[in-house]
């Protein structure tokens, strides 16, 4: 019972995480500022994530478990309050921040007490239910966030948020034993960690891919409002990317058993890249059938971008099999830094160029990422073996 709460501590932080991308014009609007202004909001708090989730995991190392859940989520909750009763962009933006250092903090300790409490033979099924609920909020609590976004506010939507966040917390304070483990990785095992080469390279791959996918992710709503989309619509959009995102990584761990890590990474980031080019060539050139193709190409950006995930994080185990936490806390922060500079570039890319556009500048450093997976590949390959004579 007690991974139920932490898992529902990961659905309220991924739901407020992913949300903001269909609340951007409404917040633009309300606050009076640009949308690309308003989309650093998703910026600031991806680079807060990335920077502050290693940083604080290393200074609170000897804090107990329990504590440092109730600490992290209390912070979640005061961000997602700040947000509500905030009256301009400086206090918002302060607000969303402070809801990353939380969810930093939150995620990986949830992680790591789902693996104390649980027996040995059940600690995979726990980890995994915790991290369900990032993916369940893709599905449930990103569409149900943005409605209640569009009926009642934006503000709302934080205040759902914040009730989320203390009924887990409230859960985790009566369900969670005391006296759990405090160890971590300390910052000079983590450096010597990324320091290795091919965990470099997996960085960056996971760095292009992130940043590609949030470069159109963050302002996922701005073109479907200009095709007519109304707040009904764009939650449905949402739906459709959620339930691919869903399918898609269970479909990825399957295939990574099949097919191998590598193909199903390279399968899984070519079918992103198609997706985002063909996003922009749907809404540049055929703008009078974009309703229905426009979620072809949500669906086909959702189900493969999600597949690539499950062969990445096991490939980075594979590099690093005895410090795999360390390499993959540090593959979460190359995430959370991807989506940092795909919400800046996508801002960019809505002040110089148009919404069209996104997807080209999306898709083609999703390519990069393609690229630079397959000559990893390449380079690992077994080399012939000659036989003299």
């Amino acid at each position: 019972m007690s991974v139920f709460w932490l898992a529902l501590a990961a659905f309220a932080i991924g739901t407020e995480g992913f949300v903001i991308a269909g609340l951007l014009p409404m917040i633009a609007t309300d606050l009076g500022i640009s949308v690309s202004a308003a989309g650093q909001l998703v910026t600031a708090y991806a680079l807060t994530y990335a920077v502050g989730s290693p940083i604080l995991a290393v200074t609170l190392n000897n804090v107990d478990r329990r504590t440092l859940l109730a600490l992290a989520l209390s912070t979640f909750i005061a961000g997602n309050l700040v947000a509500v009763a905030a009256s301009g962009y400086a206090l918002l933006l302060a607000s969303r921040m402070l809801m990353a250092l939380g969810a930093g903090l939150c995620m990986p300790t949830a992680l790591a007490v789902s693996v104390a409490i649980a027996s040995p033979e059940r600690r995979g099924r726990a980890v995994a239910l915790v991290t369900s609920g990032l993916t369940v909020a893709t599905v449930v609590g990103v569409p149900l966030g943005n409605l209640v976004g569009s009926l009642f506010g934006w503000r709302a939507t934080f205040a759902m948020v914040a009730l989320l966040g203390a009924v887990a917390l409230a859960g985790l304070l009566f369900g969670l034993p005391r006296g759990l483990p405090k160890s971590t990785a300390s910052l000079a095992e983590r450096l010597a960690v990324a320091r290795h080469g091919n965990v470099l390279i997996a960085l960056l791959i996971t760095i292009l891919w992130a940043l590609g996918g949030f470069t159109m992710f963050t302002y996922f709503a701005v073109p479907l409002h200009a095709l007519g989309f109304d707040a009904s619509r764009i939650s449905l959009a949402l739906l459709v990317f959620g339930a691919a995102a869903a399918i898609g990584n269970m479909l990825g761990g399957l295939l990574a058993d099949r097919l191998g890590i590598v193909v199903t990474a390279a399968l899984g980031l070519t079918g992103m890249a198609c997706a985002l080019f063909l996003h922009s060539l749907v809404l540049k050139f055929l703008p009078d059938q974009a309703h229905y193709a426009i979620l072809g190409a949500i669906f086909l950006w959702g189900i493969s971008g999600w597949a690539f995930y499950p062969a990445q994080v096991a490939s980075i185990i594979r590099i690093e099999p005895q410090a795999s936490m360390i390499a993959l806390s540090l593959n979460a922060s190359a995430m959370y830094l991807g989506f940092a500079i795909g919400g800046a570039l996508g801002g960019a890319v809505l002040a110089t160029l148009s919404p069209t556009d996104l997807g080209w500048i999306g898709g083609s450093s999703v390519m990069a990422s393609l690229l630079v997976h397959l000559a990893r590949g390449w380079q690992a390959r077994p080399k012939p073996v000659k036989i003299a004579g």
